[in-house]
């Protein structure tokens, strides 16, 4: 599965299939499978940064509203995406997986169904444009 944001393009919703139990499955085993958080190579995890975010000493700009902190980072395998409030995105190269990884200092937990509902949730669907939310 591939996932590719553009800037100024919604993104693509991730069809995330999860395996079924056979039917019969003890309950209790079941409850414990879907309380467990997605893992894998085709997870998208994301990431709020409300700081200015710098690479390589040069201060992250939105192109298309001029915001210069309060970002959601988005990573889908090696991929890292910066996502600002107006709904903006774009690929970050100067950001990798192990960048990403080093940031998540205790990950909330939050699972949302798609990307989509994920941005909408933290407010990063366009919603909040030209607003920083501490």
């Amino acid at each position: 599965m591939t996932l590719v944001l553009r800037p100024t393009d919604r993104p693509a919703e991730p069809n995330t299939v999860l395996p079924v139990l056979p039917a019969g499955t003890d309950p209790l085993l079941q409850h414990e499978y879907e309380a467990q958080p997605p893992s894998g190579p085709g997870v998208t995890r994301c990431l709020s940064h409300p700081r200015e975010l710098a690479l390589r000493g040069i201060p992250v700009m939105c192109t298309a509203c001029r915001a210069r902190r309060d970002w959601l980072l988005i990573n889908h395998g090696r991929n890292v995406w910066v996502c600002c409030r107006c709904s903006n995105q774009w690929l970050e190269p100067e950001i990798s997986r192990a960048d990403f990884d080093a940031l998540i200092a205790i990950p909330d937990g939050t699972t949302y169904p798609t990307l989509g509902h994920g941005l909408t949730a933290l407010g990063f669907d366009g919603a909040f444009a030209g607003t920083y939310l501490d």
